[in-house]
C-alpha cells in the first residue's frame, strides 16, 4: 500500500497488482468494503475505524460477489458489533513528533436483550516529520505530512425476535492536515538542467544534491487538506425459515476533500492548487444490495442484487506563479516568447492558470448466483455467476487564462524560419501544454458517456482429503469498469503551417477484465498447532488500466496485456512454547507488462512515455515478498502479564514510477515493527513502548515526474521528485478496559 500527493490517495495492490492512484477516475483494482459498504477508492476506506473483529484478504479477482467488483482482490473490513454484555475501553498515546492521541469506547445494553449500543470516539495529532524550506512564501509552515484529525462512530444493534436482527451504523471524520511535500530525487547535472534553470530565478529552491532522505522539502505554496467522510448504513437479516434467511444492506456515504500543492515541489514559485476551495474532490454514494441464501440438501446457494448510484464532482485548479513566466518563457523557452510578443503582461501572470470542473455520476447495477454443491462427503463444486451494467456520465468544464498556445501556433512559421522546424516546434510544443491551450474553453461545457456489461464469475473444486487437509483448484473472471480522465488530453495535428495542438473532448478508457487460475492447499498440521495455506496463481489482465504523470498532465492508457503469475504461502503456528505464535507469509509474483507497440495504445503518441514498460515488470510489483511476525504472551506474576511482538515486511526490488524510470527505482529493504506491554491479567491496564520501522528504513513511497521540469528523452537535465516512506516513530501507549 502506498500512499502520494495527498492522504486522501491511497493504492492498495494484492499479487503486484493495484491501480495507481492520483486520478479519482479511475476505479480500484482493490476494493475495500467496511461492514458491508464499499468505498468508491481507496483513499476513501482507509481511516480511524475503531475496534477490528477482523480484517479478511482476499486474493485475487472477486466477480461474484461483494457489491462492486475488483480485478486484483478484496479488502473486506468488519468492526466489532454492539454487545449486549457492559464494557469499554480507553488509551492515551504519546509519540516523537509531538504524537498525542486517545481513543474511548463503550458498549452494553440499552433496552434489556432486544437493543444494545457501541460508540467510539478518537482524537489524534502529531507535527510533520518534513523540514520545509518555504522561500518567498507565502507558506509560513515549516514542516510538512502532519497528523490532526478526529473520528466517531456508533452503532445500535436492535434484535426484535429471534429471526430478525438490524444493525445501524453512523460515522464520521474530520481531518486537518498539511501533506504533501516532496524532496529531490534525482537530479540532471548538465549546466543547463531545469534545476539550475530554477535556482537561476530563485536561488536555492532545488536541492541538486538530490538528497531525498534528508527530508528536508521545498514548498512556499500551502499543503493544506480538509478531509470529511460521513456515512450511514442499515444492515437487515431476517430468517425467513430455517433453511432461508435474507439480508439486506441499504447505505449512504459522503465524501469530500479540499487541498492544496506545492505542485512545482520547489521554493520557487512556479504553479500551485490553491487551498481556496477551487481544488477540491467530492464522492456521494447510495447502494443497495440484497442476497437471499438458503441450503437444499447437499446444496448451498445465494442470489442477490445490487444497486449503486455515484456522485463524483471535482474541481481542478493549476495556476501560475511570479516565477513561471522567467523560468518557462525566460529560461527553458530562451526568451524566445518575449521576442514573438509573448511577454510577462500577455502571457502566465500570476493567479492564472487553467480552473476546470467535472461532474461524473455512474451507475451500477448486478445480479448475481452463488451455489455449492457436495458431490460427494469429500468433493465439492461452487459455481458463481454475476451480470453486471455499469454507466458513467461525465460533464467537464474547462476554463483557461494568461493562454500562450494560440498565439505560439501563430508564430510557428516566423519562428522556423529563423531558428530551424525543430527547434520552432519544440518552443511551441512548450508553449501549448495542455494548461496553456484555450482550445479547451471552445469546448464549453460538454459531457460524455459510456455504457458497458460484462458477465463475471468463478467455478471452484474442493476436496477434502481430512479434517485438517484439502486442495482446490479454480478459475474466476473479474473486471473493473472503465471510466474518463479527469484531466486535460489534447491532439497534435501537424499542417502546412506547423503544429496544432487541439484539445481532445474524448478523455474515455476501456475496462478492465482478467482470467485467473488457482491451485491451492490449506492444511492443519500437529493437531491444528500449525495453519500452512499455499497457492499457485496465473493471472491475464486485458486492457489494464495505467495512470501515468508525464511532468505536465496525467494520462490514462489500457495496456494490452499484463500477466502475474507465481505462488503465495500462509503459516500460522502455536509452536511447543508456551505463550509463542509465530505468523508468516511469502509470496512469488512475476507481474509482467506484455510487449506491446504505439498503435495498441487508445494514443499512439503516447508511446514514448512508455517505451519502458513493454516487457517490464510491472511497478510496485517486486518479485518477492515476505513477512514474519513472532508473539510472546505470559503470566509473569503478581497479577501481571507480559507480551511482545516484533513482525517484519520484507520487500524486493521494484519500480516505484508506472513509467518505469530507473531514477524511481527502489531496492529491496524490510521494515520492522515491534511492541513490548506489561499490564495486569485481566486487562483493567495495560502500558505498551512501541515503535514503527523500528531501524528507521529509508525507501520510497512514489518516484514521479518533476512538474514542468523534464525531458523525458534527456536526463541530463531533468528532475525527478519523490514522496518518502514514514521514518521512525515510537511512543508509549496507556490502555484501560472494563
Amino acid at each position: 500500500m502506498t500512499s502520494t500527493s495527498n492522504e486522501a490517495i491511497t493504492t492498495a495492490r494484492v499479487r503486484g497488482v493495484g491501480t495507481v492512484g492520483d486520478n479519482p477516475g479511475l476505479e480500484s483494482s482493490v476494493l475495500v468494503t467496511i461492514d458491508g459498504v464499499y468505498r468508491p477508492r481507496n483513499g476513501v476506506g482507509f481511516g480511524d475505524l475503531g475496534e477490528m473483529e477482523r480484517i479478511e484478504v482476499l486474493k485475487g479477482p472477486q466477480g461474484t460477489i461483494f457489491g462492486k467488483n475488483a480485478s486484483a482482490g478484496v479488502i473486506n473490513i468488519l468492526t466489532q458489533r454492539p454487545s449486549f454484555t457492559f464494557g469499554g475501553n480507553a488509551e492515551l498515546t504519546f509519540g516523537n513528533y509531538g504524537a498525542m492521541g486517545g481513543s474511548a469506547s463503550v458498549t452494553g445494553p440499552i433496552i434489556g436483550d432486544s437493543l444494545a449500543g457501541r460508540f467510539y470516539v478518537a482524537r489524534r495529532t502529531r507535527d510533520g516529520f518534513m523540514d520545509v524550506s518555504t522561500g518567498p512564501g507565502p507558506r509560513t509552515l515549516t514542516e510538512d505530512n502532519d497528523q490532526d484529525f478526529w473520528t466517531g462512530r456508533g452503532q445500535l444493534l436492535w434484535l426484535p425476535s429471534d429471526n430478525v436482527s438490524a444493525r445501524l451504523i453512523v460515522d464520521y471524520s474530520k481531518r486537518e492536515e498539511n501533506c504533501c511535500a516532496a524532496t529531490q530525487l534525482f537530479v540532471g547535472q548538465a549546466a543547463n538542467s531545469r534545476a539550475n534553470l530554477i535556482n537561476a530565478v530563485r536561488p536555492d529552491s532545488v536541492d541538486t544534491t538530490a538528497t531525498p532522505f534528508d527530508r528536508r522539502a521545498r514548498s512556499n505554496r500551502d499543503t493544506l487538506q480538509d478531509i470529511e467522510d460521513k456515512g450511514v448504513s442499515l444492515q437487515l437479516d431476517i430468517d425467513l425459515s430455517p433453511e432461508v434467511s435474507l439480508t439486506s444492506i441499504t447505505a449512504a456515504r459522503s465524501w469530500n476533500i479540499i487541498s492544496g500543492q506545492d505542485s512545482d515541489f520547489t521554493s520557487a514559485d512556479l504553479v500551485y492548487r490553491p487551498s481556496d476551495g477551487s481544488n477540491f474532490t467530492d464522492f456521494g454514494q447510495f447502494s443497495q444490495e440484497l442476497r437471499l441464501a438458503g441450503n437444499s440438501g447437499p446444496i448451498d446457494w445465494l442470489l442477490g442484487a445490487f444497486y449503486a448510484t455515484e456522485d463524483l464532482e471535482s474541481g481542478s485548479a493549476l495556476l501560475y506563479g511570479s516565477d513561471y513566466y522567467a523560468y518557462f518563457a525566460g529560461r527553458v523557452l530562451g526568451g524566445v516568447p518575449g521576442l514573438i510578443g509573448l511577454t510577462p503582461a500577455a502571457i502566465f501572470q500570476p493567479g492564472n492558470g487553467s480552473r476546470d470542473s467535472y461532474d461524473q455520476t455512474g451507475d451500477t447495477f448486478a445480479v448475481f448466483a452463488d451455489i455449492n454443491a457436495a458431490l460427494t462427503s469429500k468433493l465439492t463444486l461452487n459455481i458463481g455467476a454475476r451480470w453486471t451494467v455499469d454507466d458513467k456520465s461525465l460533464t467537464s468544464t474547462y476554463t483557461s487564462t494568461g493562454t500562450s498556445c494560440d498565439q505560439a501556433e501563430g508564430a510557428f512559421l516566423p519562428l522556423a524560419g529563423l531558428l530551424g522546424s525543430a527547434t520552432a516546434q519544440t518552443i511551441v510544443g512548450g508553449l501549448c501544454l495542455n494548461s496553456q491551450n484555450n482550445d479547451f474553453d471552445a469546448l464549453g461545457t460538454f459531457t460524455q458517456e459510456r455504457s458497458e456489461d460484462a458477465v463475471t464469475g468463478t467455478m471452484k473444486l474442493k476436496y477434502d482429503f481430512t479434517e485438517g487437509a484439502m486442495a482446490y483448484a479454480s478459475y474466476s473472471r473479474g473486471f473493473k469498469a472503465g471510466g474518463f480522465n479527469l484531466d486535460r488530453e489534447q491532439a497534435i495535428l501537424i499542417t502546412a503551417t506547423g503544429p496544432n495542438f487541439t484539445a481532445d473532448p474524448n478523455t474515455a478508457f476501456r475496462g478492465e477484465y482478467v482470467d485467473s487460475y488457482e491451485v491451492g492447499t490449506k492444511l492443519r498440521l500437529f493437531d491444528g498447532a500449525m495453519s500452512l495455506n499455499g497457492a499457485w496463481f496465473h493471472q491475464t489482465y486485458e486492457d489494464f488500466q495505467l495512470n501515468t504523470f508525464v511532468g505536465t498532465a496525467f494520462i490514462v492508457e489500457t495496456l494490452p496485456e499484463v500477466i502475474s503469475k507465481g505462488f503465495d504461502l500462509d503459516l500460522m503456528w502455536f509452536p511447543p512454547i508456551e505463550g509463542l505464535t509465530l505468523q508468516g507469509g511469502l509470496t512469488n509474483a512475476e507481474t509482467t507488462i506484455s510487449p506491446f507497440v504505439a498503435a495498441d495504445l487508445l494514443v499512439p503518441s503516447r508511446f514514448n512515455s512508455l517505451r519502458r514498460l513493454p516487457g517490464a515488470q510491472l511497478s510496485f510489483a517486486p518479485e518477492w515478498s515476505g513477512s514474519l511476525a513472532a508473539t510472546y504472551e505470559r503470566s509473569i506474576g503478581s497479577g501481571l502479564k507480559f507480551r511482545g511482538n516484533v513482525s517484519a515486511k520484507y520487500m524486493g526490488d521494484y519500480n516505484t514510477g508506472s513509467d518505469l524510470h530507473p531514477s524511481k527505482f527502489q531496492e529491496a529493504y524490510t521494515l520492522v515493527n515491534a511492541r513490548i506491554a506489561i499490564g495486569s491479567e485481566d486487562e483493567r491496564w495495560t502500558l505498551e513502548a512501541w515503535a514503527q520501522n523500528l531501524t528507521d528504513q529509508d525507501y520510497l513511497q512514489v518516484g514521479f515526474n518533476g512538474p514542468f521540469q523534464v525531458d523525458e528523452n534527456n536526463d541530463a537535465i531533468s528532475v525527478y521528485n519523490a514522496f518518502l516512506g514514514a521514518p521512525r516513530t515510537y511512543g508509549l501507549t496507556l490502555r484501560s478496559r472494563f
